[in-house]
């Protein structure tokens, strides 16, 4: 069995993150070598059908003449956003919400 790429190793950052519909895009730049170090991890540790299939389809288009193209690395919000952190500060935050007064003497609005 041969080597089975780390993680650090994938010709793409964050794999393990990318959603399957967006996998096409991302994979068609790289070369047989690329697809096929993907497509090693894939089985070792994920196996998802859907995935080894797109992988394997555009494995075997590079091996008929199809050329690499397009860009490796579109922009992906859903990865790195998660890895931004909250955008909320208190400056961006909604207003203070005060709590019901449940039926507190003070508050003529409310009687016991």
């Amino acid at each position: 069995m041969n080597d089975i790429p780390g993680h650090d190793e994938l010709p793409l950052a964050d794999y393990d993150h990318i959603p399957s519909g967006t996998l096409p895009s991302r994979i068609s730049g790289l070369d047989e070598g690329g697809v096929g170090q993907l497509l090693e991890y894939e089985r070792a540790h994920g196996n998802r059908l859907p995935v080894v299939q797109i992988l394997e389809h555009r494995l075997e288009a590079l091996k008929s003449g199809v050329e690499p193209g397009g860009s490796t690395a579109p922009p992906t919000p859903e990865v790195s956003e998660a890895q931004g952190g909250s955008k909320v500060t208190p400056a961006t935050s909604g207003p203070p919400i005060n709590p019901p007064s449940q039926g507190v003497p003070t508050n003529p609005a409310q009687p016991r």
